[in-house]
């Protein structure tokens, strides 16, 4: 069973590591479930966030009896020092917990630091000395922010989007956080549902020792998926690193990687779906996005009030406006 060290926190977790945002969509029983039966063959590291509405609270009930056998993390998406102690106290109740090990900024637009004004560091540090979290980390989905915190020297993990659809821009936070001893957590290894070979997905992340991949997991099939893996590793063989070129080849340029921080949409779109919705259609069964339900969210698309709002807040710098426009277009001839 391969393991990973995050860094200069030392902990030691299995390769699998499960992301937690896909069980707030299933009920209490089946999370609890599914956490369950990750603990009990072998995988240890668990991530969740305050933001994702009821995640945390399904954790702390599948854990409440087997803390210290785990490894948790968490974030936080607050913007000042007393958001930031409202979440983790939050935070701490509802996974059952007295300490956090891994607590993560999420998402900020800049890199938290001391005396920047915002008071969200101290706090952190704070919180550290008092024993609620037991390391400081940040994930993000901005080069530039991501980049800022591995060469600071503050953060112990950075969690950022990596698969084997990545670039260089990628790589190269990789190849940083290993040179400074920083756990990397890779998110988003399965590109927001483009890659649909998890094997593959798996092969490529095993060549890299210090990367973490979290899984976003809401089926018992997808967890059993992972869990055949840590007993039969799947190789990188000369036909994977081909398919691996293809498919790089097929989503050269712009594309929407479906993380979801343009929404909410003004006018109902959901953008993080829409707006890839041709490679949706080609890279896995088309039938249902050709449904009732979707051709209407499609067609949301023509109310699209071109207010830019999605293009500002794109952490890839995409014009999601015309992004959209293209996808409807395309969409409307699978018709």
């Amino acid at each position: 069973m391969q393991k990973v060290v995050l860094g200069k926190t030392g902990l030691e977790v299995n390769k699998n590591g499960f992301g937690a945002l896909p069980v707030q969509r299933v009920t209490k029983k089946e999370a609890v479930y599914l956490l369950q039966k990750a603990f009990y063959h072998g995988i240890n590291y668990f991530d969740t966030a305050r933001m994702y509405t009821d995640s945390e609270e399904k954790m702390g009930a599948a854990f409440a009896h087997t803390r210290e056998r785990i490894v948790i993390s968490t974030k936080t998406g607050a913007n000042n020092a007393e958001g930031f102690w409202r979440d983790l106290e939050e935070s701490l109740r509802n996974l059952q917990t007295d300490y956090i090990d891994i607590y993560q900024f999420h998402n900020p637009s800049f890199c938290p630091k001391p005396g920047d004004g915002s008071g969200l560091y101290e706090a952190m540090l704070q919180a550290k000395e008092q024993g609620k979290i037991r390391h400081i980390g940040i994930t993000n989905h901005r080069y530039r922010v991501a980049e800022e915190a591995a060469e600071s020297g503050l953060y112990e993990t950075v969690q950022f989007p990596f698969s084997y659809l990545s670039g260089g821009t990628e790589m190269r936070i990789v190849d940083m956080c290993k040179e400074k001893n920083i756990g990397f957590i890779a998110m988003k290894a399965l590109s927001g549902g483009l890659i649909t070979d998890s094997a593959l997905a798996y092969a490529y992340l095993s060549g890299f020792g210090h990367v973490e991949p979290i899984w976003g997991i809401q089926r018992e099939t997808e967890l059993d998926e992972f869990l055949s893996y840590q007993e039969c590793p799947p190789a990188m063989t000369e036909e994977r690193k081909e398919k691996i070129g293809k498919e790089r080849e097929e989503l050269a340029g712009d594309f929407c990687r479906g993380c979801g921080y343009c929404m909410p949409c003004p006018v109902g779109i959901e953008i993080n779906n829409c707006a890839r919705m041709s490679l949706l259609l080609r890279r896995a069964p088309k039938e249902g996005y050709l449904s009732e339900e979707w051709q209407k969210k499609m067609k949301k698309v023509e109310e699209c009030l071109h207010c830019g709002k999605c293009k500002e807040k794109c952490p890839y710098g995409l014009d999601t406006p015309a992004l959209l426009g293209k996808n409807y277009e395309d969409y409307k001839s699978f018709l």
